[in-house]
């Protein structure tokens, strides 16, 4: 049976000579595979190797028949260097005759076996392990140990019966002729969900691919352009839990599956084209603090249950405390089985010293050194172990400890620290940190600088830090709330939540007991709130509190600051320690300029003023983030769930519970309202006289006090503006010492009259962009109202374009034509066919008006870190408004920014290049196509062949090429085009309709074909497998309820089940679209499909549980869907589509309701339970019509003993 290795072979003698070296050192079987990896991949050796295979096992027996030889094998399995199947047939021919003379190793014979039994059976069928003198002696061998091994029969892993099945030709085999399969064998299909399970290794399928609406979850959310009004921990721990539920998995598996997934995000970052979106920072929040929350909530929620279960029947007390621990003892398996990815564990290079730490922390822990009082952070690089080696799984480990999800006894697992690490025989070197703060030291300049800079390790830190920040002095509050806004934030992963818990806190300060003031208490507060203010709004701030779902909070807590600063004239400073002076314009522009990136104001205004469907976050509005919020706090501390939750914070922390709504802030909401007219329709007439028009007059004079034009008035405008004489300077900023809230009603009249002397030739294009910064530079907070006016203007189309010749305006020649080969490249580098993007001939570049002023405005801003918080509002409102402009604005703007920012080039090119799907629905609809193709394996010539999350999300977006921009896969684009589609409703029509020509595909054999030769174990050539066409038609659906959800969220989830589906399946279809065949396997297969693909959408919605708001909802629109169903069934209603795939869908539906979401069929009327049960019965299926009444509560029990009675059960 054995076929030796060429002994010849350079490669294999090289490989030979390795394993005896690492064998005679005893070397860590992981590192040892870390070397064969690179000496095979330089010789080009393909993995899995045969060859390899054979040669292992022959070097173990029997010369080397030692546990670390085992250990490396094992590995080599592990790491799937050798193919299982092969390597089980070789150790079955040399081990089981020779067991009494080698008991040990038939003993680890096995339990190899034990391991990798089970995904061997997609094995069975791949490519190159079909030599019958392979196959049929391990077969043999199978048989023997089924029919007399003792240990077998004992086993709690392996029974004699599953291993004699998978020596069986018992697996079902879809052909033609096909038209239904059992419920149980549709369940058992979709319930393949684990990583290590036979359908997430065949046909080409990466095992992840089981996950990947995780995948795009966690990408869609680092998308900058929008922040969401629910956090992130509830929305993913929902997908989790519904992934789970649906998938039939263990906690094990589904665990696993979302650590890769957030690893790989992780990944995806490390060589980021550089622009102004959330980064790296943003991604680690995911992974080492939103993940660990999720699980948080999983595990606590299963053992809250248990714990009620208890209350019910203490007899059962022993038992309850075993099962207490399962999910809890599943993700401890999870982390330890991570080890296992170790490309996906390589720190970026940003935290490489914090993955060390986190490893020296655990040596040292595990060699009963210790630093202070558990402070790792004040050690010295000097007195850090060597080669302590961190990567992320430190980090993850260290982030559960610090949630009680693990303790310390992790750091003793197999493999978690480096053994051989040189440890110190005491630390003395300590430098200060949040040990010398927590002893008691004040805060000196270089104690604060530490505290800025490293992040808190526990809440104690934390809050005595608020305390400082609540109880100290004014000098100490600000230090406090700089420390806060500091790597805590940013950075400290263990302690986030309640950093940004404590900040959202901290800018709504009570009032003093002893306060007796006319004026605001926030006044006093203001240089303590500008420090926050300014330490929350870098880019990834903002996107920090986003998914940790305080966006409601804070937003609520940055309007009374916006109502009372903007009502206050800055007559008052305030002196900062860099020596500039504070004022309350200040405070008012950094509070209102945070508000409003927490809603898409500056979305076009297109969407206010035509008929196409308004694309989805446009309902962030400040009247939803209060309802949210308010919503939140009446009815927090009454579930289970937030009762968890209150254990976890800190009891330092105090919020008010009080209802607030936009009217008690009457200021922010009279400019929310003149911000809405703004867009809907022109200035009204300004009357003169007024102080709006005094304010008017002093923003123009302010603007153009430059200007000199004899008599002739520069002011005056069709909209009543009129011009006084020149007043100097000084007379100009004494007429604008009034409230920020004043100077922002009349700006919009100031921009009118500046833009129509533009038009008209009174004022130069330099001019005016001189004077838009002037005013910027002034009161900064204008720039909201500069864009909302300039957006409004482009749309109403009634401005002329200029030329960007370079004179007048600046000009794009320099680098379009090179900006629009870059647009080229990345759209069809997506598979979507290139439209007609170039400008033609010698056509000039030409923007209208109001762009142009606003993008000449954008390009005089520095690039610093003062100017960093206006070009995060500045830069998605130039791309919304260029989008909604014809082609080529975009490019022209692209290369404009381009020019400034030679750094940014890749972003810019890259944001340029999604307007194409702005302006082409079928630009959206190819885009969809590539999708479904590049995750199913259907684009051999892209890069990305195999299909599966690698294929499409790639792996980010930059310049990982020599030569310039790389491809984007198309999930990626995919993901930061959506939100700017404005008929999404189409969408879920074009979805429908790809999966199932993607069915069609994968039913006629180009993805799942198994192309044999005919052999005694009877598969033929040209059979299609039922796992292997389920798991690709599972995989499929997954991504296509992946985007829908992520497209529509529920209002787009509901419109499918209650629209888009019924009318599919009572349209009339061509033959071609169920295979030429009624009632074929293409329509079998369609119609479970579309089960699958509805289930699961469901369950993004609602959840498999009332726990969500949004399960409310469900009743209503499940209900619908099978009444519909159910009439139907009673032949009320005529389908157009095939038998089959009714059946098929129908069935499959039920099937998932009865097994996965339990808790769905007692939201339908026991009535329609009872037609659907009755029709079930007239398809024999009278198993799944019983356990759908059986779950429908009590009214539906007498229904259900009629049907015993009657099926005689």
């Amino acid at each position: 049976m054995a076929v030796p290795v060429q002994a010849a072979s350079p490669v294999w003698e090289t490989v030979l000579e390795q394993t005896k070296s690492a064998q005679d050192k005893n070397s860590d079987p992981l590192l040892w595979a870390v070397q064969l990896s690179s000496s095979l991949n330089s010789a080009g050796v393909s993995l899995p190797s045969i060859d390899l295979a054979h040669l292992l096992v022959s070097h173990i027996c029997w010369d080397n028949h030692v546990p670390i030889a085992w250990k490396f094998l094992e590995k080599a399995l592990t790491v799937k260097f050798v193919p299982a199947m092969l390597v089980l047939a070789l150790l079955s021919t040399r081990v089981i005759p020779s067991r009494k003379f080698h008991p040990a190793a038939y003993r680890l014979y096995m339990e190899l076996l034990r391991r990798h039994a089970f995904s061997l059976e997609c094995q069975i069928n791949g490519p190159n392990y079909r030599k019958p003198s392979h196959w049929g002696a391990f077969v043999q061998q199978l048989r023997v140990i089924a029919a007399n091994s003792v240990a077998l029969r004992n086993s709690k892993h392996v029974t004699p019966e599953a291993l004699l099945q998978l020596t069986s030709d018992t697996r079902k085999v879809l052909s033609r002729e096909c038209k239904t399969i059992s419920q149980q064998e549709f369940l058992a299909v979709i319930g393949s969900g684990s990583l290590t399970s036979s359908s997430g290794h065949c046909h080409g399928t990466n095992p992840s691919a089981n996950w990947l609406p995780i995948d795009l979850f966690l990408e869609n959310a680092m998308d900058g352009s929008q922040v969401a009004a629910t956090g992130a921990v509830e929305r993913l721990t929902g997908l989790v839990k519904a992934l789970q539920a649906v998938n039939g998995t263990t906690w094990h598996d589904t665990f696993l599956g979302l650590w890769i997934a957030a690893l790989r995000l992780v990944q995806r970052e490390r060589n980021i084209s550089e622009g102004p979106v959330p980064r790296l920072d943003t991604c680690l929040c995911m992974l080492l603090s939103i993940t660990p929350l999720v699980v948080a909530n999983i595990v606590e929620e299963e053992e809250s249950e248990l714990i009620d279960d208890s209350d019910f029947s203490s007899s059962n007390q022993t038992k309850e405390k075993q099962a207490s621990g399962r999910c809890r003892r599943d993700l401890i398996s999870s982390l330890q089985m991570l080890s296992d990815y170790a490309a996906l564990l390589t720190p970026p290079q940003l935290v490489c010293s914090v993955a060390n730490q986190a490893a020296a922390k655990a040596i040292m822990f595990v060699s009963g050194l210790t630093v202070g009082n558990g402070n790792y952070e004040c050690m010295s690089i000097n007195d850090m172990p060597m080669n302590c080696a961190g990567n992320m799984r430190h980090l993850i480990v260290e982030a559960c400890i610090a949630r009680n999800l693990l303790d310390t006894s992790a750091y003793v697992w197999p493999g978690y620290v480096n053994a051989r690490a040189n440890i110190p025989r005491s630390v003395t070197s300590q430098v200060p940190g949040w040990s010398s703060l927590m002893k008691g030291s004040p805060l000196t300049p270089t104690l604060i600088n530490a505290l800025i800079a490293t992040p808190a390790s526990s809440l104690a830190e934390i809050e005595k830090i608020h305390e400082i920040a609540t109880k100290g002095s004014d000098d100490e509050k600000i230090s406090a709330a700089s420390i806060l806004c500091g790597a805590s934030l940013v950075r400290g992963w263990n302690i986030q939540e309640h950093a940004i818990l404590f900040i959202t806190s901290l800018l709504s300060p009570p009032v003093p007991a002893n306060y007796s003031g006319s004026e605001s208490h926030l006044i006093s507060c203001a240089p303590f709130l500008n420090v926050l203010l300014l330490g929350i709004s870098p880019v990834d701030c903002v996107q920090i509190f986003s998914l940790h779902g305080l966006v409601p909070l804070l937003a609520a807590s940055l309007m009374p600051l916006c109502e009372v600063f903007g009502s206050t004239a800055p007559n008052v400073s305030w002196a900062l320690p860099t020596g500039e002076e504070l004022t309350s314009h200040a405070v008012f522009t950094n509070a209102f300029t945070l508000l409003l990136r927490l809603w898409r104001f500056h979305h076009p205004p297109l969407e206010h003023v035509t008929g196409d469907a308004t694309p989805v976050g446009s309902q962030l509005t400040p009247e939803y983030l209060l309802l949210v919020r308010n919503s939140k706090l009446s009815a927090f501390g009454k579930s289970s769930k937030d009762r968890l939750m209150i254990k976890r914070l800190s009891k330092n922390l105090n919020f008010s519970l009080e209802l607030i709504y936009l009217d008690s802030f009457p200021k922010l909401k009279r400019w929310y309202r003149q911000h809405q007219e703004c867009i809907a329709s022109t200035l009204s007439e300004l009357v003169q006289g007024t102080s709006v028009h005094q304010i008017v007059d002093a923003l123009l004079n302010l603007m153009f006090r430059k200007i000199s034009r004899g008599g002739q008035s520069l002011t005056s405008t069709p909209s009543g503006s009129s011009s006084s004489s020149a007043s100097g300077a000084e007379d100009v900023s004494m007429r604008l010492k009034v409230p920020a809230w004043d100077i922002l009603e009349g700006t919009p009249y100031a921009l009118d009259a500046a833009l129509t002397a533009c038009a008209h030739g009174r004022v130069s294009p330099r001019e005016l962009a001189t004077g838009l910064k002037d005013l910027a530079d002034f009161l900064p907070a204008t720039l909201v109202t500069i864009i909302s006016y300039f957006s409004a203007e482009v749309t109403r189309g009634i401005w002329k374009p200029v030329f960007m010749n370079g004179t007048d305006w600046p000009s794009p020649s320099a680098n379009l034509f090179m900006i629009e080969q870059q647009i080229k490249k990345i759209i069809a580098a997506t598979g979507v066919d290139v439209p007609s993007l170039a400008i033609g001939g010698n056509t000039p570049a030409m923007l209208p008006l109001p762009l142009a002023a606003f993008v000449s405005l954008t390009i005089t801003y520095k690039l610093d870190k003062a100017s960093e918080r206006f070009l995060v509002l500045i830069g998605p409102a130039l791309n919304s408004l260029a989008e909604g402009c014809p082609w080529p604005c975009m490019p022209i703007i692209a290369s404009l920014w381009a020019q400034k920012v030679k750094r940014w080039n890749d972003f810019i090119v890259f944001s340029a290049s999604r307007t194409v799907f702005h302006h082409s629905s079928e630009a959206v609809v190819q885009l969809l196509r590539s999708c479904f193709a590049s995750t199913l394996g259907l684009n051999p010539s892209t890069i990305y062949s195999n299909g599966g999350v690698g294929a499409l999300l790639g792996y980010g977006f930059g310049s990982h090429f020599s030569g310039g921009i790389s491809p984007v896969a198309p999930g990626i684009m995919y993901l930061r085009v959506h939100r700017s589609f404005r008929d999404i409703m189409f969408m879920t029509e074009e979805i429908v309709s790809l999966l199932m020509s993607s069915v069609r595909e994968i039913a006629s054999g180009r993805l799942s074909r198994e192309k044999l030769k005919k052999t005694k174990f009877g598969l033929r050539y040209g059979q299609v497998s039922l796992d292997a066409a389920m798991t690709r038609v599972k995989l499929a659906a997954s991504l296509g309820a992946s985007l829908v959800w992520l497209s529509g969220g529920l209002s787009l989830v509901q419109s499918l089940i209650k629209e888009t589906l019924p009318s599919w399946f009572i349209s009339s279809h061509a033959p071609e679209q169920d295979g030429g065949e009624p009632g074929g396997v293409v329509a079998m297969l369609g119609g479970y499909a579309l089960a699958y693909f509805a289930v699961l959408c469901g369950t993004f919605a609602w959840g498999v549980d009332s726990a969500s708001s949004a399960s409310k909802r469900r009743p209503k629109v499940l209900g619908a869907h099978l009444e519909f169903l159910a009439s139907s069934l009673d032949g009320k209603i005529s389908l157009g589509c095939d038998f089959a795939t009714w059946r098929a869908y129908v069935t499959g539906f039920l099937s998932l309701m009865v097994r996965c979401t339990q808790k769905w069929v007692l939201d339908v009327n026991v009535d329609v339970l009872k037609r659907l049960s009755d029709g079930l019965r007239q398809w024999n299926e009278d198993e799944l019509a019983m356990a759908l009444l059986g779950l429908g509560g009590v009214g539906a029990t007498a229904a259900a003993a009629e049907l015993i009675i009657e099926s005689g059960v």
